[in-house]
């Protein structure tokens, strides 16, 4: 079995001006992905997708990487990770270009399980779980007068979803931050998990003052409190607080994960599996949290593609540590307007509540709504 073709779908969305959404980063208008889709000689085909610009990994894709993909048998995995990583590493250790092979690892990883008849978690090892308990993420801000007063709304709409724990933004400011955590925990009570996520942007001390501040609402987590390359900033935030902190959704392959969990500067490390490496090196960066006592929790962001393959690895991920009752594995759920990732699979996913079923079917278990497919594509 060979290679025949690669080819890269970009995909984009125009927010209508009601979905519009807004971080730490700024506002969010568009939702868009690129999507790599990997064909053999005998008609086979795997899907991936890489996180960031897509636009730009298109461009590492179309011109790098598939001119050494063709030809290949898809099940070396590993060989054609260390392949495209090798060739390239001088100026591809982080960002797109691993964006960039992440989805081409995971549409390799889509065709192997397709070869096999197996689904990808069986081929990672074997599923720790068949269902995985999902958190909403949400609770952006929103152009409106009441921003504190919409957040508790949208947070009450979850709960009665079922969602037993969610996500909300701040970075905002410390005292807007604490007066929407505050509106934030009161509709939802206390029996409900709150995390929050800074989407780094504050330096050491206002993460400290946020932090200290919102303590009393009992916080799940604090996430990316500082800035990715801030180490020691994440280690002095993680002293300085009575919370989990959570991080390394921007960072990128086992080297770029080394020191995180080494140094123990995160509590709970969160590797999207469509920037950090795809499986294969997904699964690298998960030995590197066992064997440092560090808890996983995947970052999940973008499509179906995305989604599914996230669930796969949730999936074969162990507890941390193991026990009769080990600590729940919690799955990151999008709650935000994108048809890319409620539309693209032809058959959704099963969700009951804040439970998801592992999708059924070899590889990734997700088969492209091919009009869909077209009616996003830039």
């Amino acid at each position: 079995m060979k290679i025949r073709d690669v080819q890269s779908h970009v995909l984009r969305h125009e927010l209508p001006a009601a979905e519009v959404f807004g971080s730490a980063k700024g506002w969010h208008t568009v939702r868009q992905a690129l999507l790599v889709e990997i064909t053999t000689e005998d008609g086979l085909s795997g899907v991936g997708e890489a996180y960031g610009p897509a636009i730009v990994n298109k461009t590492i894709v179309d011109e790098l990487y598939r001119p050494r993909l063709i030809g290949r048998d898809p099940l070396d995995t590993s060989v054609i990770w260390e392949d495209l990583y090798g060739t390239f590493r001088d100026y591809g250790r982080k960002g797109m270009p691993i964006a960039s092979i992440s989805a081409v690892d995971i549409a390799l990883w889509d065709l192997k399980g397709k070869a096999l008849g197996q689904p990808v978690y069986k081929l990672l090892g074997g599923p720790f779980r068949t269902r995985v308990r999902a958190y909403a993420t949400g609770l952006y801000r929103h152009q409106v007068p009441d921003n504190a007063g919409a957040l508790a709304r949208e947070a009450e709409g979850y709960a009665r979803e079922g969602f037993r724990a969610m996500k909300m933004k701040v970075g905002f400011g410390i005292d807007e931050d604490t007066t929407n955590v505050r509106a934030v925990r009161e509709a939802i009570g206390p029996d409900r998990g709150l995390m929050m996520d800074a989407n780094h942007a504050y330096d050491v001390g206002h993460a400290i003052r946020l932090g200290q501040r919102v303590e009393r609402y009992d916080i799940g987590w604090f996430e990316e409190p500082v800035v990715p390359e801030d180490v020691d900033g994440y280690l002095q935030v993680k002293q300085a607080v009575r919370m989990p902190i959570a991080g390394g959704e921007a960072e990128y392959t086992r080297w770029g994960f080394r020191e995180l969990t080494a140094r123990k500067a995160v509590d709970i490390l969160q590797p999207d599996i469509c920037a950090c490496g795809g499986f294969t090196e997904a699964l690298r960066i998960a030995a590197l949290a066992s064997a440092n006592g560090v808890t996983v929790f995947p970052h999940v962001w973008g499509t179906s593609v995305g989604l599914f393959a996230s669930l796969h690895l949730a999936a074969a991920l162990p507890p941390n540590p193991p026990a009769m009752l080990a600590t729940e594995l919690l799955f990151e759920l999008d709650r935000t307007p994108n048809p890319l990732r409620e539309q693209l699979a032809a058959v959704p996913l099963t969700r009951t509540g804040d439970l998801i079923e592992l999708p059924p079917g070899p590889g990734l278990g997700l088969t492209l709504d091919r009009e869909i497919l077209k009616r996003y594509s830039a």
